[in-house]
């Protein structure tokens, strides 16, 4: 569907009105959602009630909806609208274990699913698909990743999620995220009687040992932008056996992709010197899809800025956000894209802390989910309403060849 330039900004003023008004109709059922998804965390891969929760709304609003979508059980996906410009957004649910929803995705499952249903009536006069796709696994192992590999943006022309935090609001396009990659690595060894024959063992927790003070000294020569994450989940049974199996959990990050690769490349070389050292043999694998960093479209961002401000927000300079990693980023390196974040204003905390838990609950967050909400659907309709931006996102999709998003971002 096209507009002529003289009635695509009324259009657009008359669309995002409409879609205000849906999601202000809809804002007891949003909040609904937020809060019963925080009061009931479910960690990752584990959030059949959450997602079950959110595919009730969707469907009971006149959504197609589809659990287990592309093969992921806690996965959903519903879609509305009938237009030739399809928008993604993204829910994301899972909890943190021990501390719940300290990172707030109950917020974001809820300004998601807003959205959706903000941009309900209007989709089809903007020319919009819209689906939203609720992607389990955020904080330990890669749902969208698994979805990306089975097809879920083949087709798609742009995708967007919030995300919430406490502080002040910043630029879309000031969001950074660092790529990251987990691996364990195994070093296996030779058992013996630690007192009567120590001289006959290969002792697998020293090998792991050396490798994490040789960590702490690599550490003094690597970009301070990087950082190393590890800690030994197994290394022993009893005092008098020397154990013959340690297993260290490994985290890298960089927000530069040459950078990652070659702290890799010098991390694992102190795996290998330990077990040089010791006489270990060691092995290392994956325990999760690795993470992108986040390209955000400038596009996407500059319509999301001008759209919070028209909100009543306020956008501080020099408050972008960066350190942490996200899935979303392999969405961005095939897909035009955006992850900001929306600020629980007066709430302080860290996140992936039992306070940030807290807030994540609070009057604060419950106005960032619907403030949110409504900067995610007016977007979807800048986006659709602006020729020239919907073109080039048409262009961009129909030069994508089949299949391109379904490779796996590795180092």
């Amino acid at each position: 569907m096209t507009h002529t330039a003289q009635t695509v900004n009324d259009l657009a003023v008359v669309l995002k009105e409409r879609a205000a008004v849906e999601l202000q109709a809809r804002a007891a059922d949003v909040l609904e959602l937020s809060h019963a998804i925080h009061a009931d965390p479910e960690v990752s891969w584990e959030e059949h009630r959450a997602a079950a929760r959110v595919a009730d709304l969707l469907e009971a609003s006149g959504f197609a909806v589809t659990r287990g979508a592309y093969g992921v059980p806690t996965a959903v996906e519903a879609s509305i609208g009938s237009g030739d410009l399809t928008v993604v957004l993204c829910a994301e649910y899972d909890a943190l274990p021990g501390i719940g929803h300290g990172c707030g995705h109950n917020v974001i499952a809820a300004a998601g699913v807003g959205a959706a249903l903000a941009l309900a009536p209007v989709a089809d006069e903007a020319g919009l698909t819209v689906r939203l796709l609720g992607t389990p696994a955020e904080e330990h192992g890669g749902g969208k990743v698994s979805l990306l590999n089975a097809g879920a943006w083949e087709g798609v022309d742009f995708s967007m999620m919030v995300h919430g935090m406490t502080g002040v609001d910043g630029s879309a396009g000031g969001m950074g995220s660092t790529a990251v990659e987990r691996f364990e690595v195994v070093f296996t060894g030779q058992t013996a009687h630690a007192a009567a024959m120590p001289e006959q063992g290969i002792n697998a927790a020293a090998a792991a040992t050396v490798a994490l003070v040789a960590l702490g000294l690599l550490r003094q020569h690597v970009p301070k932008a990087t950082n190393m994450n590890a800690f030994i989940s197994e290394g022993g049974q009893a005092t008098n056996i020397i154990p013959d199996r340690a297993v260290v959990q490994v985290e890298l990050r960089a927000f530069d992709l040459e950078v990652w690769r070659d702290l890799k490349r010098r991390v694992l070389a102190c795996f290998e010197g330990a077990a040089i050292a010791t006489g270990c043999t060691w092995a290392w694998q994956l325990t999760e899809h690795p993470y992108a960093m986040v390209d955000s479209d400038p596009d996407l961002a500059r319509f999301w800025d001008a759209n919070l401000v028209a909100r009543g927000r306020t956008i501080v300079p020099a408050s972008s956000v960066g350190g942490g990693s996200t899935d979303m980023g392999n969405v961005s390196q095939v897909v035009p894209a955006i992850h900001p974040m929306i600020a629980f204003l007066g709430e302080v905390g860290p996140a992936h802390s039992p306070t940030f838990t807290i807030s994540a609950a609070t009057p604060a967050a419950d106005d960032a989910a619907l403030d949110g909400a409504a900067l995610l659907a007016w977007t979807a309709l800048d986006a659709a309403l602006d020729p020239d931006l919907r073109a080039d996102l048409k262009r961009r999709t129909a030069a994508r060849p089949p299949g391109a998003t379904q490779v796996p971002f590795t180092s």
